[in-house]
């Protein structure tokens, strides 16, 4: 089974997006900054913030949607914002995206506010309202069940370090995955958690059994050359030690967002 993991920045990067996750060929994507904006006539959006803007493929999921029609789809926005086509304001929402191969049912999921709840008119403050999905499928070809879950976590304007609102998220995200794991399932647990190495977040993870792949493995780069500050942690991949892991890659090439994509093989 082959498990990716990417914020997809808003689809930014659009053309090499579409095609890295049309091509990788797997069979579940695990996809952060999602948009989708109904009334749009316009392929592109501009998202506007104090002064700052930037582009935003108008209706990124369902142009996911059509690429990948062997998929089951799945959106849960955080938040419906504003995006604007020149002077033109269309509510807009934002949020994860989930795709499964038809091969691979879904026999359970759950999806969950990690931090504040659904903002209906704006993005609202910082730090933001984020949420998580997990799933549970079977894999007809081991005849074995697998939990995958993956959250967005809270951007701090004040860093990437320890806080109350971050122990509230990483507690919540178990609470989550226990709803829909049951005993005997394999877990991988990803995203973009907006958190460096270390994180009390790991600990709270590790009560799960998991490990993370990225520090374990000496990884110190989940970011593209579009991200140009430091540190170049935000993106995570965890496993249970049942998990035979074939091959994992923070994949440097090619660039489809800011973030590196996480693929993860296993058997």
């Amino acid at each position: 089974m082959r498990i990716v993991s990417l914020n997809a920045w808003g689809g930014r990067l659009h053309g090499p997006l579409m095609r890295y996750l049309v091509d990788v060929n797997a069979d579940v994507l695990c996809l952060q900054e999602v948009v989708r904006t109904q009334d749009a006539d316009a392929g592109w959006l501009v998202y506007r913030d104090h002064g700052v803007e930037l582009p935003q493929r108008a209706n990124l999921f369902e142009e996911l949607k059509a690429a990948l029609p062997a998929y089951d789809a799945f959106f849960h926005p955080v938040a419906r914002g504003d995006l604007f086509d020149g002077d033109r304001r269309l509510f807009s929402e934002f949020g994860l995206a989930t795709f499964v191969r038809r091969t691979h049912p879904v026999i359970a999921q759950a999806a969950r506010f990690v931090h504040g709840d659904f903002s209906s008119d704006g993005y609202g403050p910082h730090p933001r309202s984020r949420n998580a999905h997990c799933i549970r499928l079977f894999d007809y070809r081991c005849g074995s069940r697998i939990t995958i879950a993956h959250m967005h976590g809270l951007r701090d304007l004040e860093g990437k370090g320890d806080t109350p609102a971050r122990r509230h998220q990483a507690n919540a995200l178990v609470d989550l995955i226990r709803q829909v794991k049951q005993d005997g399932d394999r877990l991988v647990v990803c995203g973009d958690f907006n958190l460096l190495p270390g994180s009390e977040t790991f600990e709270i993870l590790g009560t799960l059994g998991l490990i993370d792949l990225i520090t374990l493995r000496g990884h110190d780069d989940t970011r593209t050359s579009h991200y140009r500050k430091q540190p170049r942690f935000a993106d995570y991949m965890l496993v249970t030690p049942d998990i035979e892991v074939i091959d994992f890659d923070p994949v440097a090439e090619p660039e489809v967002s800011d973030h590196r994509a996480l693929l993860l093989d296993i058997r």
